[in-house]
């Protein structure tokens, strides 16, 4: 409590010119961090005030002591105190919040909120539950958020990430041992999780080593196929075959020569086509309608036992029988819903609290790794493992983004990636594209030729000897 009291008092020093404070502090241990801050802040020469939510004596343990540790006045909490706006320090409510808050606490963060208070919190705002990441009732919004040792989910949630700002993660003596002993299995996306799946290709290898992804076309919105195969060839893979009914043949055709054509009208001659094994990897969804077809494709697909990816209509085909999809997956499986899809499969799951939780859920249900997608996507195993992607800006958007996220999951899924480690890569590389793009207007597009410097950004580098000079 100590360690913790005094590392929110440095982000106060760093960030802030001495100012009246207001700290906040609540009748767990949360508010004992709070006396720590405001006695290393009273000792830095800050005019501090400190309110306290409950009897003085009815505090227990370090919070107690915490207390003793605090010379000055403890005040009786009321709006007055926002008064002049004053810099808060909110050690109220900790992440275990179990009931709305109500009262003069939800008043003060009522008032905090509306006259756009600078707000340092301890641990989590208060009101923001650390697990689901759901209000209880409402939630300050903080300029930083000071946690302990690790994140926690809820900073990561949509509306954590509404009302954290910016998150500083502080070390209090908890040694990193204690992670092996509770063997976490849900991490923060980034390219250390998932950079070494990444092949070294050797100099002698052909297009088919770096795999075939097949990928079943629409004959009305061709876009989409489109835009996923570009992206899949761009992430890497050898080979991309489009699958498009005769009356869109000469749409693909025409359209870009690198990706091979190959007329499906059902899902039989789909079947046909995946009898080559070759083809070891395939997407279905992008822009290929809510069609007899499209079924018979995903049925086709899951029989091969092959690494396969669903988006878009290849789930909400299924939203009648989710069922039956989940009784033919037996092999890799991807899905990359979003939250409509993932409502018509998995309605029952919309009142589980936590994107995580419902996630995980979904995906031991299903027997597929799910990435539901979103500014706090979550990509999650039937296993359980679990990542949080958070690196995406609001610029994706946009229409098409999410055909080309499949593409560059199919890509590199066809290289050989596990659907967990694809997914969680493919979210990572998605975001980074838009935010490479550095300025307005993005659309889908533009995100495939950004694609290769993201890459080169992240990948261990290729095999092989020097380059010729």
């Amino acid at each position: 409590m100590e360690a913790a009291g005094r590392a929110v008092a440095e982000v106060v020093l760093e960030r802030h010119l001495p100012r009246p404070v207001v700290v906040l502090c609540g009748p767990g241990n949360n508010g004992g961090d709070g006396f720590v801050t405001a006695r290393h802040l009273h000792a830095a020469g800050w005019p501090v005030r400190v309110a306290l939510f409950g009897d003085c004596g009815a505090l227990r343990g370090d919070a107690a002591k915490a207390a003793r540790g605090w010379e000055g006045p403890i005040e009786v909490p009321s709006l007055d105190l926002l008064e002049g706006h004053p810099l808060v320090v909110d050690a109220l409510f900790g992440a275990g919040l179990g009931r709305p808050i109500e009262g003069i606490a939800g008043e003060l963060i009522d008032r905090l909120n509306r006259d756009g208070l600078h707000v340092i919190a301890v641990d989590v705002p208060s009101g923001l539950h650390g697990d689901s990441g759901k209000v209880m009732g409402r939630a300050s919004i903080a300029e930083c958020t000071v946690t302990f040792f690790r994140a926690k989910p809820g900073h990561y949630s949509i509306e954590g990430l509404r009302r954290c700002g910016m998150l500083k993660v502080a070390e209090i003596g908890i040694d990193a041992s204690v992670l092996q002993t509770i063997s976490p299995q849900l991490w923060l996306n980034a390219p250390g999780l998932w950079r070494e799946n990444f092949r070294h290709w050797d100099r002698a290898v052909h297009k088919y080593a770096r795999g075939h992804l097949t990928v079943l076309g629409g004959a009305l919105a061709t876009g989409a196929a489109r835009l996923a195969a570009l992206a899949a060839r761009r992430t890497g893979a050898g080979l991309v075959t489009i699958a498009t009914p005769n009356s869109a043949m000469a749409v693909y055709q025409a359209a870009e020569p690198g990706n091979l054509v190959a007329e499906i009208e059902d899902g039989a001659s789909f079947a046909h086509l995946l009898a080559d094994e070759r083809r070891n990897a395939i997407l279905v969804g992008p822009g290929s309608g809510l069609f007899e077809r499209t079924r018979g494709a995903v049925t086709a697909a899951l029989a091969t036992g092959r690494a396969v990816v669903l988006d878009a209509d290849a789930i909400t085909v299924f939203a009648a029988n989710p069922a039956s999809l989940f009784g033919m997956i037996r092999g890799p499986v991807l899905m990359t819903p979003h939250e409509g899809e993932f409502r018509r499969l998995f309605p029952d799951l919309s009142d589980v609290p936590g994107k995580v939780e419902r996630v995980r859920r979904a995906a031991r249900r299903s027997g597929a790794t799910i990435l539901l997608k979103g500014p706090d996507t979550v990509v999650a195993a039937p296993d359980g493992r679990a990542v949080i992607n958070v690196h995406a800006p609001a610029t994706l958007a946009t229409a098409g983004s999410g055909d080309v996220l499949a593409g560059i999951a199919g890509g590199l899924i066809a290289q050989g990636l596990s659907p967990l480690a694809a997914g969680a890569a493919a979210a990572w590389l998605h975001g980074d594209c838009a935010f490479r793009f550095e300025r307005p207007g993005l659309i889908a597009e533009d995100l495939i030729g950004l694609i290769p410097d993201a890459l080169a950004a992240v990948s261990p580098g290729e095999s092989g000897g020097q380059k010729d000079r």
